[in-house]
């Protein structure tokens, strides 16, 4: 019998590719009242030897997908998270880019923008898609009850799940309920072949990967945080625990765990084994990280018999801050 394929992240080498295809992969954080990301299905790369295609494709001959990235790798995760959206929308097999970051106004007052309008090939509705990723750290102790998505917070304390899915719910995604959208839309369709002098049909879409990290507890007695409301049973897993606690954790690895830095905005995909740092090498940058007031870092650690994990380490005085819950969560 022949060897399995590699995993489809093991097929990919430059890491604007392997990013795109944990994109692709990755599921959404939590199920809303509106429709997640499109599928792969949609996208046309439902079938695996042709997503596996594409992706060798873009691994060999990469340039647009740069072109695309452009200055993105040095600003916000949230800038290049969107870049990737473009990219894959125009060019999958199965959808078309109508517009981007569309400004909504009124008057001189921006309402809004669209983060992504897009439409599946052959078809003359359009799917308005909001987009965001995100990395939230759960607390023990905090907002609300303990499922409540304002104990989920940013690693810099800035946001919370709460705030970022009211935004997201109450204003961005309905922006297409406004009439100021409405005109903005048929100005950008005006030149559109496909789109012209046809009503209006909009779908609302709403993306959201990223990694909910639970607090690390040293004993099993402890009792764990449970999920967030609305999480997705599928939603990416990691923990988090304060540089104090690391000693601890790291004696309970097993033998031969590697590890890496994950430096924004590639905290995406993993990187390849190939990699990765023996374990006392990455705990010297973590020792030097944390040796003053630091921010968090997150890290990667592998091992053979239990695979991936992802790690938060934070100064042992975080959280510095915690957002308010939404006065409407």
């Amino acid at each position: 019998m022949p060897p399995a394929p590699p995993p489809l992240l093991d097929r990919c080498h430059h890491p604007l590719v392997r990013d795109l295809a944990w994109l692709l992969l990755a599921p959404d954080l939590i199920h809303t009242p509106w429709p997640g990301r499109p599928d792969r299905e949609a996208l046309g790369l439902g079938d695996d030897a042709r997503l596996v295609g594409w992706l060798e494709d873009l691994d060999a001959w990469p340039e647009a997908l740069e072109r695309c990235i452009g200055g993105t790798l040095t600003g916000r995760m949230g800038l290049y998270h969107e870049r990737l959206w473009q990219f894959l929308l125009a060019s999958a097999p199965g959808t078309e880019l109508v517009a981007h970051n569309l400004r909504i106004l009124r008057g001189k007052q921006t309402l809004g923008e669209l983060d992504l309008l897009y439409r599946r090939r052959g078809e003359t509705g359009l799917v308005h898609l909001e987009v965001a990723i995100k990395y939230y750290l759960g607390l023990i102790e905090g907002p609300g009850e303990p499922h409540d998505q304002a104990r989920w917070i940013g690693p810099g304390g800035a946001d919370s799940l709460a705030s970022k899915r009211e935004h997201l719910h109450r204003h961005q995604i309905r922006l297409t309920e406004l009439p100021e959208t409405r005109q903005a839309l048929r100005e950008a369709l005006a030149s559109d072949a496909v789109g012209a002098d046809r009503p209006l049909e909009i779908q609302r879409r709403l993306a959201m990967p990223g990694v909910l990290f639970y607090p690390w507890q040293r004993y099993h007695w402890q009792q764990p945080l449970p999920p967030p409301r609305e999480a997705n049973p599928a939603h990416l897993h990691g923990t988090w625990l304060h540089w104090r606690q690391w000693r601890d954790y790291r004696d309970g690895l097993p033998t031969g765990t590697h590890g890496a830095r994950l430096y924004k905005p590639h905290w995406l995909a993993l990187p390849r084994r190939e990699n990765l740092l023996p374990l006392r090498d990455l705990e010297a940058q973590l020792a030097q990280h944390f040796h003053v007031p630091a921010s968090p870092l997150q890290i990667t650690l592998w091992q053979a018999d239990t695979g991936w994990r992802r790690v938060f380490v934070v100064a042992d005085d975080w959280p510095r801050q915690i957002p308010l819950p939404p006065p409407w969560g």
